[in-house]
């Protein structure tokens, strides 16, 4: 008689090793940012990267023209966008409209936990591009949105492993959101700081991966604590798949490091509360 692997010793196994196969990533996305890192680059091949792809093209120009960018006028060009937005808004642009795909399932126990994990991440994405405006880091706002998008990627790649296992019928596990929160709370930042490295995705989105949890982080380290201070409103106002609605905002590190007010941290509450719906 053979005895069943655990749950999550089948999942590691799915997630040892390069993880760049995993579909959680569009590759024009990955390549618009790795591009913006290099520097290497000119805004006619941009246009050229998303253009070539008919269907990404479409959800470029539907997130360009969404509540999202309220007060522009209408794209009606991938040139038009490209050139208006700028080379980093458009390859965030082009990452929040392919990521929203990758969020998907069939089963409806995963797909819940899907759509919860990108309502934080659209929610978190908001909320940090908000807080490094609002705390006099205006240069951090593009990489800030990005990194909130991203920080919690570890947990899409988890429940993608785990889709795909119990598609092929490697386990007769009854899955639960219960089940599905304690797996990921192992697991998550190691896996995400891994697949992003897979993908040599920006050192700056790794660090955030791994880092976004620790108890020990660098309070000088600004992009990292405005994310995690975001990351905190939205597991305050539910935004989150374990919400903490008894968290102190104000008492939390990230706060001091970055000197923000009582009154502004509830004006962060607000922003990701309404945030999340404003990219559909």
């Amino acid at each position: 008689m053979t005895t069943e692997k655990p749950l999550v010793e089948l999942i590691r196994e799915r997630l040892a090793g390069d993880l760049s196969d995993l579909p959680v990533f569009h590759s024009v996305a990955v390549k618009l940012q790795q591009m913006l890192v290099s520097r290497d680059f000119r805004m006619e091949e941009v246009i050229r990267l998303i253009s070539e792809d008919q269907s990404l093209a479409g959800q470029v120009l539907k997130v360009g023209n969404s509540s999202y960018y309220t007060g522009l006028s209408k794209v009606t060009t991938i040139k038009d966008a490209v050139v208006r937005l700028g080379a980093q808004e458009i390859a965030n642009l082009v990452m929040m409209a392919t990521q929203v795909e990758m969020y998907r399932s069939s089963n409806p126990v995963l797909e819940n936990a899907m759509q919860r994990l990108w309502d934080h991440a659209i929610s978190c994405a908001t909320g940090a591009k908000w807080l490094a405006l609002k705390t006099g880091y205006p240069s951090l706002a593009t990489e800030a949105f990005m990194g909130g998008l991203l920080h919690d990627i570890g947990k899409l790649a988890i429940i993608k492993a785990l889709d795909e296992i119990l598609k092929t019928g490697g386990t007769r596990a009854n899955v639960s959101e219960i089940l599905i929160n304690e797996i990921l709370d192992t697991m998550h930042e190691d896996v995400g700081q891994r697949l992003m490295l897979s993908w040599s995705l920006p050192e700056i989105y790794c660090s955030i991966a791994i880092n976004h949890h620790r108890p020990d982080f660098d309070g000088n380290d600004m992009l990292l604590v405005i994310v995690r201070l975001a990351n905190l409103a939205c597991r305050k106002v539910g935004k989150d798949l374990r919400p903490y609605p008894g968290v102190s905002l104000f008492g939390a590190p990230e706060a001091q490091f970055l000197g923000i007010k009582e009154i502004a941290l509830a004006e962060l509450e607000i922003i990701v509360e309404d945030a999340g719906t404003q990219a559909a």
